[in-house]
């Protein structure tokens, strides 16, 4: 079986934008690569559920759900639409037990559905935390992944340097998400369900080649299976 794992889109000027990097992650790791369209209506979200596998939701603007404090200055909110389509696709996705691998904007979303809350600006409300974005100087960084996680397993290490491109970043999980890698000042850099099937990155592993292909082909592995589960996560 070829999984097929849709990615979902920024949106820009009645324009739908994808960087390759995602599309040569999905492809490199095995997978057939699908852009999803800005879709509204549940019957067309339930169709193309159907027709993917697995599904990716990248990095992006601001979310505004489940926020804490108010978003600075040199961040703008996501749009409205691609909101809409986003919570549609993952909500289907849950409810068919297809697997999700959010990144950024994606890990953020896929916390505040689940109830958790962001930060607006981490580095003004979290305790002793250091600039996470390139646009205020921010630099690579390592993280810290505890052993007991599927991230782990993936990786198979404890230690990694990653990439920093966010302003936002999660204050608190919600409800079926474990935390699966920080930053050495706390932010949380992973979180994880239980079973794997939902995986979230706060750094961008796609602009990170072969060091987190491992990442891409585990989602494909999992969407691979997803028709056998068909059993609702939860998060």
């Amino acid at each position: 079986m070829t999984a097929r794992i849709g990615i979902t889109t920024s949106y820009d000027g009645d324009e739908q934008r994808l960087r390759l990097a995602y599309v040569q992650a999905v492809e490199r790791a095995g997978g057939v690569p699908l852009i999803v369209p800005m879709i509204e209506e549940d019957p067309a979200v339930q169709s193309l559920v159907e027709t993917i596998d697995g599904l990716i939701v990248p990095g992006g603007p601001a979310i505004t759900e489940g926020l804490v404090g108010t978003l600075p200055d040199d961040i703008d909110p996501t749009e409205p639409l691609r909101l809409r389509t986003d919570r549609r696709m993952l909500e289907a996705c849950r409810t068919a037990g297809k697997p999700v691998l959010g990144i950024c904007y994606g890990m953020q979303l896929i916390n505040a559905m689940a109830g958790g809350t962001i930060y607006a600006d981490v580095e003004h409300q979290q305790e002793a935390a250091g600039s996470h974005s390139q646009k205020r100087s921010g630099s690579s960084h390592p993280v810290h992944i505890d052993e007991d996680t599927h991230l782990h397993r993936v990786l198979g290490c404890t230690e990694v340097e990653v990439n920093t491109r966010h302003l936002q970043a999660i204050a608190t999980l919600g409800g079926g998400l474990r935390v699966a890698a920080r930053a050495p000042d706390g932010v949380i850099e992973a979180i994880e369900n239980n079973d794997g099937r939902v995986m979230g990155l706060q750094f961008h592993p796609e602009r990170m080649g072969a060091t987190m292909d491992p990442l891409f082909h585990h989602l494909v592995r999992q969407a691979e299976h997803a028709s056998v589960s068909e059993a609702p996560y939860s998060i």
